[in-house]
């Protein structure tokens, strides 16, 4: 993954695909048993075992976990979207969100992208570049085009998410919203 200097520039996202269908939610993503655990790392370990018990293994920094329909649906619990951003994922692209979901991955920093045309189109394995910018998705010679990123939320996902944010803010004396 290409990170940004938190000065205001694009964060690219650039990785391989790790392909899910539709209705994944977040029980799947990370089993009830591990709800005890606090190290996200240890979460990590556990994201989507259920489903794919070597996913954790196979997963690289930077990768990207893309979805279909309704991602993240069911318990409201952040350990889901902990656990994927502790195993590697870079982004997640899905065709949409559970709304709950969609928050606790901005308010821990992972972006998630709503692009239903590449969640579709894409198989497993495949190579992809994001911009959340612009909102472009780069599989090959096609480009897709996903919903631009708020430039908000990218000041939340560069900073390392939300608590991080807010911090920067409050210690740079920079209090008011530009959002």
């Amino acid at each position: 993954m290409e990170q940004s200097d938190g000065e205001g520039q694009t964060v690219h996202i650039e990785g391989v695909i790790h392909k899910l269908g539709d209705q994944v939610d977040t029980d799947v993503i990370l089993p009830g048993r591990y709800l005890a655990i606090r190290d996200p790392a240890e979460l990590g370990k556990h994201c989507l075992e259920g489903l794919d018990p070597g996913f954790a293994a196979r997963v690289r920094p930077g990768d990207i976990l893309v979805a279909g329909r309704n991602f993240g649906s069911g318990s409201s619990r952040e350990h889901a979207a902990i656990a994927i951003q502790a195993v590697g994922i870079g982004c997640v692209v899905a065709a949409s969100f559970a709304r709950i979901f969609h928050r606790n991955a901005i308010n821990i920093g992972l972006p998630a992208v709503l692009c239903p045309d590449f969640a579709s189109a894409v198989r497993d394995l495949e190579e992809a570049r994001i911009d959340l910018d612009t909102g472009e998705i780069v599989l090959g010679n096609q480009t897709f085009q996903a919903e631009p990123v708020p430039e908000c939320v990218q000041q939340i996902v560069r900073c390392g998410g939300l608590v991080s944010y807010v911090r920067k803010r409050l210690e740079t004396g920079n209090e008011s919203s530009s959002t």
